[in-house]
């Protein structure tokens, strides 16, 4: 994994496979969306006001930096957010 945040110690559980932007990839059971996604991007998603990229700025959910969108349509916070089995997360191909 190459992405803006490293495991810094083994997580155990089972895998949780899940797609961003339909590349799959794997989370641990507990995982919150946010570090599963940092773990293989090195940004969250991009900035509605402008051309950077966003990866969460207080992550507990008070920020509201971390909306992000599932296939489904569905809009959540990632930073409050459990990965669940085959989540679809779409970014538009940020932070690759």
């Amino acid at each position: 994994m190459s992405g803006l945040f490293q495991r810094l110690a083994p997580r155990s559980g089972p895998a949780v496979p899940f797609t961003i932007d339909g590349v799959p990839a794997e989370a641990r059971a507990g995982d919150l969306l946010i570090g599963a996604i940092l773990l293989h991007r090195r940004a969250l998603r991009r900035f509605e006001f402008g051309p950077g990229e966003r990866a969460g700025y207080c992550l507990m959910g008070a920020c509201q930096d971390c909306w992000v969108t599932l296939a489904d349509g569905r809009r959540l916070r990632a930073c409050t957010t459990l990965v669940e089995p085959g989540m679809a997360v779409v970014t538009g191909g940020v932070g690759e």
